[in-house]
């Protein structure tokens, strides 16, 4: 955080409130907002009403008002009526403390499809308000670069940093993570590779240096430090909830062994979770995703696929679908082995799937339009 939102902080509140709203990533974007609704900073944490959702069970939320850890009057918990909700937002409580009056904008949002029997695709949010997510996988697994490629679109799209994080790294040689670079090097798009193990704590330095960061201000003379939020995302059995046991320096989180015939993990995670870590940083552990399932990518497919996007610049025609076209220059680099078929393949599925997306959405506005509905549903 700069010193400019250290000031106009303290100047909106006492400095143990401040400690608080900054002890869970509190920044200035957010305090402006608060200043344009014309909210009063100093009412609004004198009267524990400002702070993050940690949890939401069953239409309830844990509310943290605080960051110190182990801090019981710096929790609570209220009712979702009428608040489209998600772990890691910025909320106002009601003056009664029953419910949530207000939800602030969101820095980021990492939103995937939901998992649902209807017709009508729905969205579902899982984290807000993350600096980063590591996309979690085991490096004792054959890496699957299509789920890779779809986790990182998810991640591009959420608005947050991706890194691809390989946990498990104490189980495997030399050779054998030499390999795995090798392998997953072509679909990197320019994400950082970080390899880590939770069980001997080697490489989690380096994810740490995701979860809090240091501003020099003008004069150089002081650095502001400001805890940042990160989301784990992997399947099953990649070693999430160790890692997170192994960050926050508890094992708050449930740990379960994989099969050893398909390396597949069980559901140790049930619902998206707000962590506290132990240098200050936060983090939101998030259910692990037997398929991922994309929402309507804003650019996160352009970048997660940057290196063909680039190619299609210098195809002959605009429109070329990168098939049997005359001079292309994305099937020029198929033939030439410098991207691969399978590649390209996928991401003309995601595309695909995007496209008929948001024909199912078109389709369903223009149903309400007709029926004559005042106010469309949010979906």
């Amino acid at each position: 955080m700069t010193n400019d939102a250290h000031e106009g902080l303290a100047n909106a509140t006492t400095r143990d409130d401040a400690a608080n709203a900054l002890s869970l990533g509190w920044n200035e974007r957010l305090a402006t907002e608060l200043i344009e609704k014309k909210y009063d900073m100093t009412s609004l944490q004198r009267g524990r009403r400002l702070g993050r959702v940690s949890r939401i069970d069953r239409g309830w939320s844990t509310i943290l008002t605080s960051g110190v850890h182990d801090a019981v009057d710096g929790v609570e918990r209220v009712r979702n009526i009428g608040a489209d909700v998600a772990v890691g937002d910025w909320v106002i409580i009601s003056d009664d403390l029953e419910k949530i009056d207000h939800v602030l904008s969101r820095s980021s949002a990492l939103t995937r499809r939901a998992s649902s029997d209807t017709v009508r695709a729905e969205s579902h949010t899982v984290a807000t308000n993350i600096d980063t997510v590591l996309v979690v996988q085991a490096a004792t697994q054959d890496p699957n670069l299509r789920r890779i490629e779809r986790e990182l679109v998810l991640a591009f799209d959420s608005g947050a940093q991706p890194v691809l994080v390989f946990n498990k790294i104490d189980e495997m040689d030399a050779d054998g993570l030499s390999l795995m670079v090798r392998r997953v090097e072509p679909v990197l798009a320019g994400v950082p590779l970080l390899f880590a193990s939770a069980k001997t704590g080697a490489g989690l330095d380096g994810l740490r240096a995701y979860t809090y960061i240091s501003h020099i201000n003008d004069t150089q003379k002081s650095v502001a430090s400001a805890p940042q939020t990160i989301a784990l995302l992997g399947a099953s059995g990649v070693g999430k909830s160790t890692l997170i046991n192994a960050l926050s320096g508890h094992d708050g989180q449930a740990t379960g062994a994989v099969r050893e015939g398909d390396q597949r993990g069980r559901h140790t995670t049930t619902a998206a979770e707000l962590v506290r870590l132990v240098n200050g940083g936060w983090l939101i552990d998030t259910p692990g995703l037997r398929a991922v399932s994309l929402w309507m990518s804003n650019h996160g497919i352009e970048l997660a696929f940057s290196d063909i996007f680039m190619l299609t610049e210098s195809c002959k025609f605009r429109d070329c679908k990168h098939e049997d076209e005359p001079s292309c220059a994305v099937q020029a680099a198929v033939e030439r082995g410098d991207v691969s078929s399978e590649r390209l393949g996928n991401m003309k599925m995601l595309v695909a799937e995007e496209l008929e997306l948001e024909e199912q959405q078109a389709v369903h506005d223009r149903a309400y339009d007709r029926k004559g509905a005042r106010k469309k549903p949010k979906i």
